[in-house]
């Protein structure tokens, strides 16, 4: 595999309806996506069957993970398990979201 090098603040983000047009890198074991929320947004309740990784890169979000609530600003990360997760945002936010593959072997 090759280098890449990505810049995150000119990537353009669709709205969440179109969130799989986010994804920028996509190999088996995981993705990575753009997450961009406007002021007032929200991302519904989904079950996450792979692990994530969410770092703000500006903005701020509250993120309930199994009904455990989070308040993430700018340059902190929040990374879990398979869980409940649901996004929601006052002031707006930008994220970008890791998925990785959980470890089906035994």
């Amino acid at each position: 595999m090759s280098l890449k090098v990505f810049d995150l603040a000119a990537m353009e983000a669709q709205p969440y309806e179109k969130r799989d047009k986010n994804v920028f890198y996509k190999v088996p074991e995981f993705k990575t996506r753009i997450i961009e929320l406007p002021p007032g947004g929200e991302i519904p309740k989904c079950e996450m069957c792979d692990h994530v990784i969410f770092y703000v890169l500006t903005g701020e979000a509250e993120v309930t993970v199994n009904a455990q609530i989070s308040t993430l600003s700018e340059r902190q990360c929040l990374i879990a398990p398979p869980a409940t997760f649901s996004m929601k945002t006052q002031r707006g936010v930008r994220i970008m979201g890791i998925q990785i593959a959980a470890n089906t072997r035994s």
